[in-house]
């Protein structure tokens, strides 16, 4: 019997998980480890994730670095804030910002976590830098 517990895409996503955690723990560069995941992307993925790498380099202090083999950002303490999920490393019709428990969003008892993103025009831009600056408590 195969084992359908993860797809394909998300054991590749574990064993970049275990990459990055060994290629940090002999002194790798984070931020280039980032920025090569957003080089080996194509097409609409590529553009979106260096849109939103500006974005997060100009409207916070976090520090760019991969988790899951994905652009993300973590705060002063390490902890991913956000990380750019491009549509197709999950074979879907759409990239995501995906912000996590270190993300200050609260709102209520009620807040999203997890954006879909097409494009980026200036208004999104604007909006998406509002939500990063709000994440990090700016």
């Amino acid at each position: 019997m195969a084992d359908t517990t993860f797809s394909k895409e998300e054991k590749a996503a574990i064993r970049a998980t275990v990459a990055e955690q060994k290629a940090m723990k002999a002194g790798a560069d984070a931020a280039a480890a980032c920025e090569e995941a957003i080089a080996a992307m194509t097409g609409t993925d590529r553009e979106l994730a260096e849109a939103f790498h500006q974005l997060v380099t100009e409207n916070t202090d976090l520090a760019a670095k991969t988790w899951y083999g994905m652009p993300a950002y973590a705060d002063a303490e390490g902890r991913t804030v956000v990380a750019f999920k491009p549509g197709s490393k999950f074979k879907i019709r759409y990239a995501t910002l995906e912000f996590q428990q270190a993300a200050t969003l609260d709102d209520g008892s009620l807040w999203p976590v997890g954006f879909a993103l097409t494009k980026l025009d200036d208004a999104d831009k604007e909006r998406v830098a509002q939500i990063l600056r709000t994440a990090v408590g700016r």
